[in-house]
């Protein structure tokens, strides 16, 4: 009986040992990462660019000129703030949700979504028939113009038409990846140069002569204008423009081809805010511009 009552008190600690150890795992496991939420809340997790000003940027801290705040880079001591940000917040507010950013390349923007990185990319991206076929998009969130820059003094300052570029053998770039490639067969007798991973390398090329003609988003030339004094903005006349560029300026929200409860539930929430007008939209847009960082 004694060996037996001392059997018994050592199965008793070793089980108890266990549990202290097991508890120990558990509250290892529940402490979060840098930018993620520890409230009991559901959690919005959103994949963008953070490099693409006004639409999103990065920030090293959490304060916005207007007060407000920007949101935390996820595993990053980094903060990301712009339109993208904004109208994130406004729906993650609306469907009793937490947002988390997360921080990824633009090439490897839809590879991460499929990989469960994030739930959703927010992030200036337009729905074209291509992207349609792998992913579940929302109804605009922004309507977009798109526009030419150039080096300011230079002879294609006063283009007024796509056909103006005719004979004139420029060099043209835009983002890589993006629904502006395709678009720059319509510029007569151009030839293509390098396509960049970022829009500020875009822009950097204008400045540098390395590219005379880039095709971008009107707010995004924009806000490099903010900075790049050398730049101007060419419009086309409408009679003259691009063809078949209407898909770059519906910007939506993408989801998983599959998972498309999440992306009813986002519509859903954009119906209830409203944000299907405009002038709403080109109202938080001019916000975005003025706030963004000088560096961005």
């Amino acid at each position: 009986m004694k060996m037996n009552r001392y059997f018994m008190r050592f199965v008793s600690m070793t089980l108890a040992a266990g549990m202290i150890a097991l508890t120990g795992c558990g509250s290892s496991e529940s402490s979060a990462p840098s930018g993620e939420s520890t409230s009991d809340k559901k959690v919005l997790r959103v994949g963008m660019e953070c490099a693409y000003a006004p639409f999103n940027w990065t920030q090293v801290t959490e304060d916005v000129p207007d007060g407000s705040k920007a949101v935390p880079i996820y595993g990053s001591s980094d903060y990301a703030y712009g339109y993208d940000v904004m109208v994130a917040q406004k729906l993650a507010d609306q469907m009793g949700m937490d947002l988390e950013v997360h921080k990824v390349e633009w090439d490897s923007i839809g590879l991460s979504l499929d990989a469960k990185e994030y739930d959703c990319i927010i992030a200036g991206m337009g729905r074209t028939a291509e992207r349609e076929a792998s992913y579940s998009f929302t109804e605009p969130y922004y309507y977009r113009d798109n526009c030419l820059v150039v080096k300011k003094g230079s002879e294609y300052e006063s283009v007024k038409g796509l056909s103006d570029f005719a004979g004139k053998n420029v060099t043209v770039t835009t983002q890589l990846g993006t629904g502006w490639v395709p678009l720059l067969d319509q510029i007569p007798d151009a030839e293509k140069g390098a396509n960049y991973e970022t829009t500020a390398e875009v822009f950097m090329a204008i400045s540098n002569g390395v590219a005379d003609v880039a095709l971008i988003d009107l707010p995004t030339a924009e806000s490099a204008l903010l900075t790049n004094t050398d730049l101007v903005i060419v419009t086309p006349d409408e009679n003259d423009a691009f063809e078949g560029d209407k898909e770059m300026t519906n910007v939506c929200i993408a989801t998983r081809k599959d998972d498309t409860a999440l992306r009813d539930d986002i519509q859903k929430a954009m119906d209830d805010i409203g944000w299907n007008d405009k002038a709403k939209m080109d109202e938080l847009m001019s916000k975005a511009v003025d706030l963004q960082p000088a560096a961005n």
